[in-house]
């Protein structure tokens, strides 16, 4: 005899959010036994979620976990992406969104449908994965270019030229000292000395 499918319920807030009961009336009336309601409060800086893995362990094929929406599963789309991909391919459980009723891969009890859906909401989530990570790196180099033209400079901050730069360097170009010795009296290394007398050279230098 076939087992029948368990409904499992998944709410996630931050530390700051106090919408869980929201969820879980959601969940209830969907309706998922509070029982099986498994919850969990995660910060921005803290991602632990116990009770999900606790439940996502408990799943066996043919349960059924609902969430109220898709970014209950992660925190950006790759990591949502993982999670479907773990539920519905490795668990071979079903995935019901309440806030999405196209992601209901419970649509065809044969399974044919449900798994085509799936595999369709896959591709979509790596598309807008894909889509995310783009946007992002473009808005980094359009960001990096607006501060370049406003004269920021990126990395290490450079080492302030001391006082006695001018006239080490100049004792340097006569040939009294040598490079190394002028980086020693400046209290830098050799490298120091050589971008010093390449950014005066470029007039970076007061």
């Amino acid at each position: 005899m076939e087992r029948e499918g368990i409904v499992y319920g998944y709410a996630r807030v931050s530390a700051k959010d106090q919408k869980l009961r929201r969820q879980i009336d959601a969940l209830t009336g969907f309706p998922v036994a509070e029982e099986r309601i498994y919850a969990d409060k995660a910060s921005g800086k803290d991602f632990e979620r116990p009770e999900y893995r606790k439940l996502v362990k408990r799943l066996r094929p043919g349960d059924v976990m609902v969430v109220k929406s898709i970014d209950r599963l992660g925190r950006n789309y790759d990591e949502i992406l993982e999670q479907w991909r773990i539920l519905t391919k490795v668990k071979r459980a079903f995935v019901v969104v309440l806030d999405m009723p196209l992601l209901d891969t419970r649509n065809d009890q044969h399974g044919i449908t449900g798994v085509f859906l799936a595999d369709v909401v896959l591709q979509l989530l790596s598309y807008v994965a894909q889509l995310e990570r783009e946007n992002i790196r473009q808005r980094q180099a359009e960001g990096i270019a607006a501060a370049r033209a406003r004269g920021v400079r990126f990395g290490r901050p450079a080492i302030e030229v001391p006082s006695a730069y001018r006239p080490i360097k100049a004792a340097y170009l006569s040939g009294q000292i040598t490079r190394k010795e002028a980086a020693e009296h400046l209290g830098v290394c050799p490298r120091t000395f050589d971008r010093w007398l390449k950014r005066d050279a470029e007039g970076e230098v007061a």
